[in-house]
């Protein structure tokens, strides 16, 4: 019997310090794992709808270990990410009679840990808890870094806190339960680490990205860890996103817009808004003569070779003009001043952070992207 495929990354933040586990087999360790955080052998679980079908797993895994857990079960989609659902959250985590010493489990991808991550801050003025993230996008991304929050009716993630998890467990078998696109979904996340800071790591996505849509577990753990390694590094230099973790916002200020623009909805997965908007990233940049004519080409070679959406025209429905798209950027948490920061490219592995962009250039590309359609 071979051993389970494994990775550890250490997120370096001194006494908010955590590991994030990578591989096979983690939901059924997950009792042996977190038991040495726990004052008492009890924990709470937040999934979905979707998700809980590895609930009985993850309880079975802590049972193994002596530990008692019960689970909250809300909506799944980005919908869920409101105010209603966080108090509905917070109040069964009291009726819970959750301590501060305790620990809630956030169980699910990037809505569940955003939701629940904010939702144990909060908590009597925080409340500790282990992010198990079951998509990609959230193994990636989402689960590691300590942001936490829920969208407002003026924008994405627009109310939140920054708030470490105390463990990450990133099992690669629940991927296997993923629909294909939320998988070709959160893979958007995955290119934008090769994009905005390692070039070999994106021609290594060029080369391995199929047999990882495919189910290599080898060609998993490599992106995920690979991935979680970037941000690491970057949320240590910079955890509360005062300089350097902007470049993780690489194709988000386009996204996001997106993602407003279509309602949250269906039509526009956030991974699909992140590959979309690291496109249009560095055609913005090409057409600056930031970067090379070539690199945005061979960025939409490789995400159609992936199937996935990388063109406004790929986004069904009616969007907003050029105007209208850059005036819901202006709601971007990351404006300054009335400046929207934007995340350009030198290169592929070469992003920089600015709040210069001649706007004008992005109208046009947006302009004559909305016209493709």
């Amino acid at each position: 019997m071979t051993a389970p495929l494994r990775a550890r990354v250490h997120v370096p933040l001194g006494d908010r310090a955590y590991d994030v586990e990578i591989g096979e087999g983690l939901l059924a360790e997950a009792g042996a794992l977190v038991a040495p955080m726990l004052p008492r052998p009890a924990v709470s679980i937040v999934t979905d709808e979707h998700v809980a079908q590895h609930l009985p797993r993850l309880q079975a895994g802590l049972s193994a270990a002596g530990i008692a857990s019960e689970a909250l079960v809300l909506p799944a989609g980005e919908a869920t990410k409101n105010w209603a659902d966080l108090g509905c959250t917070v109040e069964w985590l009291l009726d819970r009679k959750v301590e501060r010493d305790d620990l809630v489990i956030a169980f699910g991808g990037g809505v569940i840990g955003d939701l629940v991550g904010f939702a144990a801050a909060i908590l009597r003025r925080g409340v500790g808890f282990v992010q198990i993230p079951t998509s990609l996008l959230a193994q990636v991304d989402s689960s590691v870094g300590g942001k936490t929050g829920v969208n407002a009716p003026q924008g994405k993630n627009l109310v939140g806190a920054f708030h470490q998890p105390k463990l990450v467990l990133a099992d690669l078998d629940v991927l296997d339960a993923l629909p294909e696109r939320q998988l070709i979904s959160g893979y958007g996340e995955v290119v934008k680490y090769g994009l905005l800071g390692d070039a070999a790591f994106f021609e290594w996505l060029e080369a391995n990205g199929p047999a990882l849509k495919a189910g290599d577990r080898a060609a998993r753990l490599h992106a995920v860890r690979r991935s979680v390694e970037m941000k690491a590094e970057i949320v240590a230099r910079d955890e509360t996103e005062k300089g350097d973790r902007a470049l993780l916002n690489l194709g988000h200020t386009f996204g996001h817009a997106l993602e407003a623009a279509t309602g949250y909805s269906d039509r526009l997965a956030h991974g699909e808004g992140v590959a979309i908007g690291c496109q249009l990233a560095f055609d913005v940049s090409a057409r600056l003569g930031l970067c090379s004519q070539e690199a945005p080409s061979r960025v939409a070679a490789h995400l159609a070779s992936m199937g996935m959406k990388g063109a406004l025209r790929d986004i069904p429905g009616a969007l907003p003009d050029a105007d209208g798209l850059i005036e819901l950027m202006r709601q971007d948490k990351k404006v300054k001043a009335g400046q929207i920061t934007f995340i350009l490219a030198r290169a592929i592995g070469e992003a920089f952070v600015t709040r210069d962009a001649d706007l004008s250039v992005v109208r046009q590309a947006l302009a004559e992207g909305l016209a493709a359609r």
